[in-house]
């Protein structure tokens, strides 16, 4: 099966050795997403703020790929503190429609550049 990279300029450019998503097949698997802004790479501010970001940078590569965060089957969701969990529910409702996708949700000690929320997702297209 191919393996295609799914890159767009509408999300921040990779800061490390990976990519902002790899196509295999209708399966998109997207890197964790920060909530920088794409044109400056500045982290935004607060809590909400930063989730609205997150989302926003799934939904560019998402769409790159070819597809919609509405193909999403799966996400995970790293949060620094646990508390702001109802504050994630309340964002993603902005973003899924029901039928949501597969979610885990993780407590970390910290994340890339002082980030307080991080998700990843996976698409199937088609």
């Amino acid at each position: 099966m191919s393996r295609s990279i799914v890159s767009t300029p509408n999300a921040p450019a990779a800061i490390g050795t990976y990519s902002q998503a790899v196509r295999t097949g209708n399966t998109v698997y997207c890197s964790g997403q920060i909530g920088l802004d794409p044109a400056t790479m500045q982290m935004a501010e607060g809590f909400e703020a930063q989730t609205v970001r997150v989302f926003e940078n799934l939904k560019a590569v998402a769409e790159a790929a070819g597809g919609s965060l509405a193909d999403a089957t799966r996400l995970t969701i790293y949060l620094t503190d646990l508390a702001n969990f109802a504050k994630v529910n309340e964002v993603m409702a902005r973003y899924f429609a029901e039928p949501y996708p597969a979610r885990a949700a993780v407590g970390v000690k910290e994340l890339p550049k002082g980030a307080l929320v991080e998700a990843d997702a996976i698409l199937v297209l088609g």
